[in-house]
């Protein structure tokens, strides 16, 4: 089976925001920060409401958020 990656534009998105941290963006969405590091660092796959809730602090479609690569090794 191959490895799905879910890939994200939220560093992109917080420095389009006033340069907003990750703290800032960690307490909007109700995780921490080190959760926020880890989504943005393809390191977690966040839950579908954490996705939305992320799209929403920027005002953006999910899909301008978060993309779906599969990963052909």
């Amino acid at each position: 089976m191959s490895k799905c990656l879910v890939r994200n534009n939220i560093r992109r998105l917080r420095f389009d925001a006033g340069e907003m941290t990750q703290k800032t963006l960690a307490e909007k969405t109700g995780v921490t920060r080190q959760t926020i590091v880890a989504i943005e660092n393809a390191k977690y796959a966040p839950s579908l409401e954490l996705a939305f809730l992320i799209a929403a602090v920027f005002d953006t479609p999910i899909q301008d958020v978060f993309s779906y690569e599969k990963d052909r090794k």
